[in-house]
């Protein structure tokens, strides 16, 4: 009998199978959603339709950064399958607008509807495979997830397009809301509740915004989270070149055509799915650190030579590029299960979206002005950007060896405490240490014996 591949193990677990399913035919829908859209822009604007779909982008983007450290608080406090189930009939209903849109107005109220809801889901989901999953199944469970968004990233369109030209533009938006329901559906069948042990406290606005700033807290007081957060800006900076810059280099610059612009593209994100799979196999070899400064090397020296690079290389460099940018993000989502408490990943993934798509939000213009002023060196500059910001990284955020023990091995808590030699943590310039006080930390427990961290 053949043995399963390792990536594959995790979808033995009968209740993560079926929120990967739903999750992919959800990924289905969002490229028929943006075919869909570029078609529907053109048909509005014509020449224009790229005003259309930039504005759409920022939408998406600014409901992302906005919404998603709510969405995660709120993961944590209520039922994540009800959660997904009210997003996905929500995103169901507006989807099905959009085949009346006749002003491109209209597009930007739909988009950002979309997406409000897109902000409270993906938080949600990416929380809820370490709910689902057991210590050893979801580093290889969010490495499958992703490499099947990469994957799809790489057919959706095309199969997209396929889809829109036979049932026509407008129509395409119908099926889109049809994988929103039967992802819905996949979702309700999932058994009990899929909600975390809570100390059922009063929901006040205040607690709430507590909840949001602790998300942001825990990623950057965390030394190896923190780190790989900081990597991402690296990614982001790099990986806008590639999105934003690769169409004009390849058909103005090597003066090609849209099939080989298409060519370079899927490269990347080939080269992005094959890196998921090779860490969704290897990823208990090297620390989850050093996959993310491998990751970000490979995205920035990729970048360094590609405004001189004919098609073949390119097509090379884009495929390193891609693998570059899967081994920053994944082992950064993993960091996250690894360290932070099941009780308040929620809160911690919104927080983590939020702020790896504000470096996209920095990154997307930064690769728009260096298009506009270094035509023909646009890679090669925000190259060394982006090997500036890594190198600064390195020599200071780089955590120490001694960090990387999982937060999951101690315990979170609050009570009132004074400072002596058995406790000692850092805390705000405003709080006097000397005296009793109270505040949220956490105290590890390495080879039997408590200690604060």
């Amino acid at each position: 009998m053949r043995r399963t591949p390792q990536l594959l193990q995790c979808l033995r677990n009968r209740v993560f199978a079926r929120l990967y399913f739903a999750q992919t035919i959800n990924l289905i829908g969002d490229a028929l959603t943006w075919v869909g859209l570029a078609l529907l822009a053109f048909e509005l604007a014509g020449k224009n339709a790229g005003v259309i779909l930039s504005g759409a982008l920022t939408l998406r983007v600014a409901a992302f950064v906005l919404l998603s450290p709510l969405a995660g608080a709120i993961a944590d406090r209520f039922d994540r399958k009800r959660i997904m189930v009210v997003t996905h009939l929500a995103r169901m209903v507006i989807i099905s607008l959009l085949p009346f849109v006749t002003q491109a107005w209209q597009i930007y109220a739909i988009v950002f509807g979309l997406n409000v809801f897109y902000a409270f889901f993906t938080p949600t989901y990416t929380a809820t495979i370490p709910l689902v999953t057991g210590p050893n199944e979801y580093p290889q469970a969010i490495a499958l997830s992703s490499a099947t968004f990469q994957l799809l990233g790489v057919l959706g369109p095309g199969l997209a397009g396929g889809v829109a030209a036979f049932v026509g533009a407008r129509q395409v938006f119908f099926l889109d809301a049809l994988s929103f329901l039967i992802a819905g559906v996949l979702i309700v069948t999932l058994p009990g509740q899929l909600r975390v042990e809570q100390n059922q406290s009063a929901r006040t606005v205040s607690r709430t915004w507590q909840d949001i700033r602790e998300g942001t807290t825990r990623l950057w007081t965390d030394p190896p989270i923190r780190y790989a957060l900081a990597m991402q800006l690296v990614a982001s900076i790099t990986g806008a070149q590639i999105l934003v810059n690769t169409v004009s280099y390849v058909q103005g610059t090597l003066q090609l055509g849209k099939v080989e612009y298409g060519w370079v593209m899927a490269s990347f994100g080939i080269g992005a799915t094959l890196a998921s799979v090779v860490f969704g196999n290897f990823n208990q070899r090297l620390p989850r650190t050093t996959f993310v400064a491998i990751g970000a090397t490979l995205i920035t020296i990729a970048l360094l030579p590609a405004s001189f690079a004919s098609l073949i290389p390119l097509l090379l460099l884009w495929l390193v590029a891609g693998a570059g940018q899967s081994l920053v993000n994944l082992p950064t989502q993993t960091l996250i299960a690894d360290r932070i408490p099941t009780d308040i990943q929620g809160r911690v993934y919104g927080a983590h979206f939020a702020w790896s798509h504000l470096w996209w939000a920095f990154s997307y213009p930064l690769a728009g002005w260096l298009g506009i002023h270094f035509i023909g060196q646009t890679f090669f500059y925000g190259s060394l950007i982006g090997l500036v910001l890594l190198v600064a990284i390195q020599f200071t955020l780089k955590p120490q060896s001694s960090s990387s023990v999982p937060a999951a091995d101690g315990l979170w808590h609050k009570h009132e405490h004074t400072h002596d030699e058995a406790h000692q943590h850092d805390h705000s310039i405003d709080t006097f240490t000397h005296q009793a006080h109270s505040h949220l930390h956490f105290h590890t427990a390495p080879h039997g014996s408590t200690q604060s961290s």
